[in-house]
This record gives C-alpha cells, sequence and structure tokens, in this order.
C-alpha cells in the first residue's frame, strides 16, 4: 500500500515539521508549490528546506510545479473571486491537463512514504488534499494522512 502524507509548514517550527516527517517515516517530500523562494517561507525556502531534509532527516526533496495550481486560480481563490468548489473544479481539470497521473509512477513505492508539501496549515481548503485525493482515486491501495 502507498502511503501519502501531507504537510502545511504554516504555524510550525522546525522542530514540530521535521517530528511530523519523522512520525510518519517520510522517505520523500515533495514541494507543490508554485513559489518556494518566497521570505515569507521561513525555513521552508527551497534550498534551506532541502539542505535540512536531504542532509539532516535522509528525506529526498523534490519540486514539482506542475502539482502546484497557476497563479490566477489561487488569487481568484484569495480573492474570493471563486468559491472553493469552483477552485476544486479548476484545479482537479487542471491536474487533467497537465497528465499528472501518468508523471507519478516514479514517486511511489511500497517502502515509500511521500509527503507533499505546501503553505496551508489546514488540509481542508487547500489544493493538497486535492492532490492526495487525486490520486488515491487514480491508483488502488492508497493512504492518505494529513498532518497538523
Amino acid at each position: 500500500m502507498a502511503k501519502i502524507v501531507t504537510i502545511g509548514f504554516a504555524q510550525k517550527s522546525l522542530q514540530h515539521f521535521l517530528e511530523l516527517l519523522r512520525s510518519e517515516k517520510v522517505t520523500c517530500l515533495i514541494d507543490t508549490r508554485l513559489n518556494n523562494t518566497s521570505q515569507l517561507s521561513g525555513f521552508a525556502k527551497k534550498k534551506d528546506l532541502k539542505f535540512i531534509l536531504e542532509e539532516f532527516m535522509n528525506i529526498k526533496y523534490i519540486h514539482r510545479v506542475d502539482m502546484a495550481p497557476t497563479k490566477d486560480i489561487l488569487k481568484d481563490f484569495k480573492n474570493n473571486k471563486i468559491t472553493w468548489n469552483e477552485y476544486t473544479k479548476k484545479y482537479l481539470a487542471l491536474l487533467e491537463e497537465r497528465e499528472i497521473k501518468n508523471n507519478i509512477d516514479d514517486l511511489f513505492t511500497t517502502s515509500d512514504t511521500v509527503c507533499f508539501l505546501c503553505s496551508e496549515h489546514n488540509h481542508t481548503h487547500c489544493h493538497r488534499s486535492l492532490l492526495s485525493e487525486y490520486i488515491k482515486e487514480n491508483f488502488a491501495n492508497v493512504e492518505i494522512i494529513h498532518l497538523q
């Protein structure tokens, strides 16, 4: 059974963030943010996070922009121009358009625990929950765990 874990870095200290990853035995973290170099990212900026994960935690770091929502979809949702349901439809259509289900086989093995990262603290209104459910619908035997 493949295991997908999701996590947002907001409202977490570096220590808590790493303890959560360790508790689920994450072996590969996939950064699904459109922009992973923002000053607001703190410890989760691309180069810093990659260094911490790979050098100290033995967790592979991959940035997959193709798993992120577009700037327009994200902006429209944050500015309340579209509802969560509309955001969901647009994001899932984007995953189909990008043929994500055909480009992830190499990420999942029975011994790996993959973690999708974004910034949102809560997964309920975040693309990482939609992405993990999309993968679960397209692949058999997928378990999803959302870390808080």
